[in-house]
């Protein structure tokens, strides 16, 4: 099979996780603001809360404010999260423990990069493969793939809510593809996600290839590479 001109990888599940759950994190400072609730409470919560929420992008917003949007549907999914966890009204300030959860999530801390991703980069980049993420994230991936170390693999970084789009929206493989130059038959994706990742990059005219974190958290990037013929 043909090389590809571009890879594009997903973020979140794909290149990073979360170090233990979401849930974990969220217990974790809520309770330097006085509130205890579990973690697993927490986790569910947000999984429900998140799944519920309107797609990432905010099409007839100005790009310098982008930024105050990203902060507001964040928040609007956390409010939810503990509300649904009976525990909302035990905050004194939920404004500023949102606050410091929301710059907690823009900083390396909370992140871990899975062990297969480094050695893939680093031989797609070895052959000449042109990288790039789609991600339906926010501004912080660009702060968050500079701390962990990634940033400078990536060509270009294609996120949601500037890109008007979110996966599996064609538009936003469509957005990335341009930045390339690279037409939809000479591209790549790969991420977790059957109906964002997978479907959607086939229903742009990429290659999907999905991975499996959940089963196995190592060499499955490289694996779903070689079984498609690099």
């Amino acid at each position: 099979m043909e090389r590809p001109k571009v890879i594009f990888l997903d973020a979140v599940g794909t290149l990073i996780g979360v170090k233990g759950s979401v849930g974990e994190v969220y217990s974790q400072i809520a309770e330097e603001f006085g509130v205890k609730v579990s973690a697993d409470t927490l986790n569910t919560t947000f999984i429900q809360s998140f799944k519920t929420a309107p797609p990432p992008i905010f099409p007839d917003t100005d790009s310098q404010e982008i930024p105050q949007r990203e902060f507001d549907w964040w928040r609007i999914i956390a409010l939810n999260t503990f509300e649904s966890a009976g525990v909302l009204k035990q905050f004194s300030d939920f404004s500023a423990f949102f606050s410091e959860l929301y710059i907690h999530f823009g900083t390396a801390q909370p992140w871990f990069v899975y062990p297969d991703v480094l050695p893939a980069l680093i031989s797609w980049r070895r052959l000449g493969i042109q990288l790039g993420v789609v991600s339906n994230f926010d501004s912080r991936i660009y702060s968050v793939l500079q701390s962990l170390g990634l940033r400078d693999f990536f060509k270009s970084i294609t996120i949601s809510t500037q890109a008007r789009a979110a996966k599996p929206d064609p538009q936003i493989f469509a957005v990335a593809l341009e930045k390339h130059e690279c037409s939809p038959e000479a591209a790549w994706h790969i991420g977790d996600s059957l109906e964002d990742d997978y479907n959607g990059a086939k229903a742009a005219g990429l290659r999907g290839i999905l991975i499996n974190r959940e089963q196995n958290s190592t060499l499955n990037i490289e694996m779903a590479v070689e079984r498609s013929g690099v």
